[in-house]
C-alpha cells in the first residue's frame, strides 16, 4: 500500500507541524474503526500495516520530520499537565501502561456503550525516548512506582491528588478508589503482558486477544466508572508499542550496524555514530532525556535470543503517539 498523490503532495509540502498533524490525523482514522472480539487480531494486524505505509514514508524520505517531532507534537505529558489545571471539581487520570492506538476503539465504543459521554478521543506525543520513566520523570514524578500507595507526594505537574501504581486485577483496583476528589491511578498492563509476549511468534496476535478480553470485561468498565464517578476521567498511556514481528528484515548491512549498537532492542543511550546510511535505519536524538539513539522505521534484525516481536523506544508512529481519551458519567 502507498500514499495517494495527494496525501504524498501534501506531506512534503507542508511545514512540519501541518503535516504532522495531517499524520497523526491519518493514524488515528486508520485505527478508530469500531473492532469485535472475534476478528480483531486479523484487523489490528491490517491497521497495524496501514500505519506502516506513514511510517515507511517518514523513514524513508520524511525522516527530518522525526527530527521535529518534540517541538512540533505536543507531548503528553504536557497535555495532562494542561489539563489538570483545568477548573474541574474532581478530576482523575488512568495510565494504561504502553496503550497504544490500537486499542482506540475498545475505549472510545466501549464508552458510548456504557453510557459515558466521550468528549475527546485523540492522540498526543510520547517522550523521546518512549520509555516508561521519561513520561513519569516528564509529569514530576522519580518514576513509575513512586505513585504506589499514595506516594506521588506534592512535587509533581499533577497536584493536589492521590496516586496509586499497581498491577491487580481490575475488580481489585476499583476497591482501592476511594472519596478523593482528585487521582492518578497508573496500572502497568498492558506493557506487563506485552513484554511477557514480546518474544514470542504471535506476539500482536496474543496481546490483542488479551486487550479485546480485558477491555470489554465488566471488571475493566466498572473500574473505569468508578475513577469518574464525580470526576473528569481521561484515559491514557505513557507510550505505545511497535508489532516488531511484523517488521521487515534489515538488510545485511544495516542489519549488523543496528545488531552491534542496539543488541536485540530499539534504543540506546548516549551518543552514537547513527552510521552511513541514507535513509538512515537510526537517529542521534536530543531531548529532556538526554541523547538517544534510536531505531527508525520498520526494521527487525536477527539477535541471540531472537528479536522481540514486541516492543517499544523506537521511532515509530505507533511508539511514538498515545491516546488521549476524556469521558465523564
Amino acid at each position: 500500500m502507498a500514499l495517494d498523490t495527494n496525501q504524498l503532495r501534501e506531506l512534503t509540502t507542508a511545514v512540519s507541524a501541518d503535516a504532522w498533524r495531517s499524520i497523526i490525523e491519518s493514524t488515528i482514522a486508520l485505527c478508530a474503526g469500531p473492532l469485535s472480539p472475534n476478528s480483531a487480531p486479523g484487523q489490528v494486524t491490517k491497521r497495524d500495516r496501514a500505519v506502516g505505509t506513514l511510517d515507511h514514508f517518514l523513514s524513508a524520505g520524511a525522516w527530518d520530520l522525526w527530527e521535529s517531532f518534540g517541538g512540533d507534537v505536543k507531548r503528553n505529558a504536557d497535555q495532562l499537565a494542561d489539563w489538570w489545571k483545568e477548573p474541574y471539581s474532581a478530576k482523575a487520570i488512568l495510565i494504561l501502561d504502553g496503550l497504544s492506538l490500537r486499542e482506540l476503539p475498545w475505549l472510545a465504543e466501549g464508552a458510548k456503550e456504557r453510557g459515558f459521554t466521550l468528549h475527546k478521543a485523540t492522540a498526543y506525543g510520547a517522550e523521546t525516548p518512549s520509555e516508561t520513566n521519561a513520561f513519569a520523570r516528564a509529569l514530576g514524578f522519580n518514576s513509575r512506582s513512586q505513585l504506589q500507595n499514595n506516594g506521588g507526594g506534592g512535587s509533581h505537574r499533577l497536584t493536589p491528588c492521590k496516586t496509586e501504581c499497581v498491577d491487580l486485577p481490575w475488580a481489585d483496583c476499583a476497591g482501592l478508589i476511594d472519596a478523593s476528589p482528585n487521582w492518578v491511578f497508573w496500572h502497568q498492563w498492558p506493557d506487563s503482558k506485552l513484554h511477557d509476549g514480546s518474544g514470542a511468534g504471535q506476539g500482536l496476535d496474543t496481546l490483542t486477544r488479551d486487550i479485546a478480553t480485558q477491555l470489554t470485561s465488566d471488571d475493566f468498565w466498572n473500574f473505569v466508572e468508578r475513577l469518574a464517578m464525580g470526576r473528569r476521567l481521561v484515559i491514557t498511556s505513557d507510550h505505545g508499542y511497535a508489532a516488531t514481528g511484523l517488521f521487515f528484515d534489515a538488510a545485511d548491512e544495516q542489519a549488523a550496524f543496528l545488531k552491534s549498537t542496539l543488541k536485540s532492542g530499539r534504543l540506546v543511550p548516549g551518543a552514537h555514530d547513527p552510521g552511513p546510511f541514507v535513509p538512515p535505519v537510526a537517529l542521534q536524538a536530543n531531548s529532556p532525556h538526554g541523547q538517544h539513539l534510536l531505531a527508525v522505521g520498520r526494521w527487525k534484525w536477527k539477535s541471540q535470543g531472537g528479536y522481540p516481536t514486541l516492543a517499544h523506544g523506537g521511532l515509530s508512529l505507533l511508539e511514538m503517539l498515545s491516546p488521549f481519551v476524556e469521558l465523564t458519567k
